[in-house]
């Protein structure tokens, strides 16, 4: 008879009821409207042919890569699927850098041949995008194995989206994991919609809770607030930290534009998305939140014009920049081995 699994400890990190700093709040507002600018930008670009082939844009998902990415360490390593621009900017990559490699060209992070879901930094801990739905969970499992192996204390966020956590490798990350205690957040990025279908057509039960029969504890939170994300990232990663293997956050949050660029949305009423867009917009209410931490009103209008600013100049850096030689076709490639 097979020995019984170990049981693992549930218990959470004690909660800090420390409420942010104006500084703190403004480097979160100042992170989520880079994001949101980014990402209209980009939504702009593409509509004038300036980017081609798919554009998975992230505006309404700001509070969850901003919220999580807050309080990781230097160590730490992420990898995402393809709505990834988000979280590039997120990681500290540069926007000029990101916008070059979304308009093809040489300056990009992978010099304009990765477009918008291949490129990565590991000098900042970011190991790409992914075309494939459900890969980043692969990867995110084996930067895990990397950071056990190293003992760096490191912790490996894998990002996937409600669609992916359907998919059977996501399952077979769970159980790897859960066997070796590999330091990884798996994060469900529930927007609500995978590509066109509801979730609620095609995933039965709760996703957080999909972990359970390994052994792996998960929770839900509110994804439309950063304040949420960032507190239940704080615990998950001080979880994971202290040696007890990996945690599932099933982030709640929703897009406001369609799947991809092409994805005119029918499959939802206007009312469902104005509701979220009137109501719940993260980068909005952290907003009001600056205001009553008596944050004035030209402090906020300094960072909306330091951001426009940004933005535009990396728009026009990736139109100025040159388109790469045909030679790059062969380049990255293959290695040689001797």
């Amino acid at each position: 008879m097979a020995a019984a699994p170990k049981k693992k400890t549930k218990a959470k990190a004690k909660k800090s009821d420390g409420a942010p700093s104006q500084d703190d709040l403004k480097k979160l507002y100042r992170d989520m409207l880079l994001i949101r600018r980014f990402e209209e930008k980009a939504g702009q670009l593409y509509g004038m042919g300036f980017i081609g082939g798919f554009c998975h844009l992230y505006i309404g998902q700001e509070a969850v890569v901003t919220g999580i990415s807050s309080v990781q360490k230097k160590q730490d390593t992420v990898v995402t699927s393809y709505r990834d621009h988000a979280h590039m900017l997120a990681c500290g990559m540069e926007p000029r850098g990101i916008m070059a490699e979304l308009t093809g060209r040489v300056t990009g992070y992978s010099r304009g041949k990765g477009g918008s879901m291949h490129m990565f930094s590991r000098d900042e801990g970011f190991f790409g995008g992914n075309g494939i739905v459900g890969a980043s969970t692969s990867i995110g499992t084996g930067l895990g194995f990397a950071h056990k192996y190293k003992k760096d204390k490191g912790v490996a966020a894998a990002y996937m989206g409600d669609g992916a956590a359907n998919q059977g490798q996501v399952a077979e990350c769970y159980n790897m994991a859960a066997l070796w205690d590999l330091p990884v957040l798996f994060v469900i990025e529930n927007n609500q919609y995978g590509m066109g279908t509801s979730v609620h057509r095609a995933a039965a039960g709760q996703l957080y809770k999909r972990g359970e029969g390994y052994g792996i504890p998960g929770e839900q939170v509110d994804g439309m607030d950063v304040f949420e994300v960032q507190k239940a990232a704080k615990q998950a990663l001080d979880y994971i930290r202290s040696g007890n293997g990996p945690y599932i956050l099933e982030v709640m949050t929703y897009r406001y534009r369609g799947h991809s660029m092409s994805d005119p949305a029918k499959y939802r009423t206007k009312e469902e998305v104005n509701s979220f867009k009137e109501e719940r917009d993260p980068v909005m209410h952290l907003k009001e939140t600056l205001l009553a931490a008596k944050v004035s009103e030209d402090e906020i209008k300094d960072i909306d014009k330091e951001i426009k600013e940004i933005v535009a100049e990396a728009a026009q850096f990736a139109q100025e920049s040159p388109e790469p030689d045909p030679h790059e076709l062969w380049t990255d490639v293959l290695v040689e081995v001797e």
